[in-house]
């Protein structure tokens, strides 16, 4: 099968990386496989078209760095596209973004074709029912693919019975696999052995609750003098959502910014003895969560998006309500039990083995893609 991945972002963020594994899991079974995708701004230290470059993916039709539909200036990346398919005769068009969806509808035109438009939705909410989604989304499309079978489930009826899937993301699950902690991590982090450390990654954006966070963490504190936050991510309003909040709680010595974690990222991770996801960010599909979880880290979650498909309550995580007490109970309940701890981490790795395996997303997304083709 050749299959041609469309994005119209440069970064390397939310649906990025899910993309260019995916890419690669299914180049590596025999499928021709390219990517197309815009060049970073000059300075960009890290991005898709750098990481795409190690994976051995360069675009096959650049396109500008623009966001929304614009029909009058998309008309030059309208025409690059057209010569990219023209010349890669693909059998797959797989769209990540709005922007590269119309772009593609548009560069297949209305005339029969044998290239088949797939959609992903990246967003664990059901589609807005608005007249141009129903449009968009139905359609204006041969499948749709979604962050979960629960994800899949809600927007069903935009369908209307053609082609659609929900499947869990895919991790690594060499790279994240569970181990001890290493004692030179936690030192670097400012941590000591004997200390109980809650953990989150996200990025600090005003809607990830982190006044949620901190409140939840001040109680904990209360109760457990060696309970500790560790808070991976970056954000350029982190004093002002999270480090001055932390202060004016009187918790500020005891919550770690470990910052953007690359090259030791799985190390930070492995430092955590619960880990906690509030609300999802730009990837619905919550990979900080299945990469904690493909550890053998025991999750807190909240009930938001495809979390709680993701935990499945008190078999490899707990979920907690949205309220201070509550997620500081859950977590309190998992520090004060080891063997608890333990056996859903032990729990969670089964399920990163079982749903997250990239092997087992290929097979579900080419089952969409054959779907999409006899459509």
């Amino acid at each position: 099968m050749r299959i041609l991945h469309l994005t119209s972002d440069w970064k390397w963020t939310g649906p990025a990386e899910p993309m260019l594994r995916l890419a690669e899991t299914l180049r590596a079974r025999g499928h021709e496989v390219a990517a197309a995708f815009p060049a970073p701004p000059p300075g960009a230290k890290r991005s898709l078209a750098s990481e795409a470059g190690l994976a051995g993916f360069e675009s096959c039709a650049g396109l500008e760095r623009r966001r929304g539909v614009h029909p009058l200036a998309d008309r030059a990346d309208l025409a690059r596209l057209r010569a990219a398919l023209e010349v890669g005769d693909f059998d797959v068009l797989h769209c990540w973004h709005t922007r590269d969806h119309v772009l593609a509808r548009r560069a297949l035109g209305a005339r029969p074709r044998r290239t088949a438009l797939v959609r992903s939705w990246r967003s664990a909410e059901r589609i807005p029912p608005w007249p141009w989604n129903r449009w968009l989304f139905g359609p204006a499309c041969d499948a749709l693919l979604c962050v979960s079978p629960g994800t899949a489930r809600a927007n069903a009826p935009l369908r209307a019975g053609q082609p659609i899937a929900g499947a869990f993301g895919a991790v690594d699950l060499a790279r994240f696999t569970p181990a001890a902690p290493d004692p030179a991590v936690r030192a670097s982090l400012g941590l000591a052995p004997e200390d109980e450390v809650i953990g989150i990654v996200a990025r600090v954006q005003p809607h990830r609750r982190f006044d949620l966070l901190l409140a939840a963490a001040q109680r904990l504190f209360a109760q457990r003098p060696r309970a500790r936050l560790l808070i991976v991510g970056r954000g350029t309003r982190r004093e002002t959502l999270a480090e001055r909040p932390a202060h004016a709680l009187g918790i500020g010595d005891r919550v770690v910014f470990a910052g953007y974690r690359h090259h030791d990222y799985a190390d930070v991770l492995r430092a955590i003895d619960v880990f906690t996801f509030l609300v999802p960010g730009s990837d619905g599909s919550c990979r900080a969560l299945l990469e904690a979880m493909a550890c053998g880290i025991p999750a807190v979650t909240m009930r938001r998006g495809a979390l709680a498909e993701i935990v499945d309550d008190g078999a490899a995580g707990l979920l907690a309500e949205e309220r201070p007490d509550s997620l500081a109970a859950a977590w309190s309940a998992l520090l004060a039990d080891p063997a608890r701890r333990a056996a859903l981490g032990a729990a969670a790795r089964a399920r990163a083995e079982l749903a997250f395996d990239p092997e087992r997303l290929a097979d579900a997304v080419l089952h969409l893609y054959e779907a999409a083709l006899r459509r």
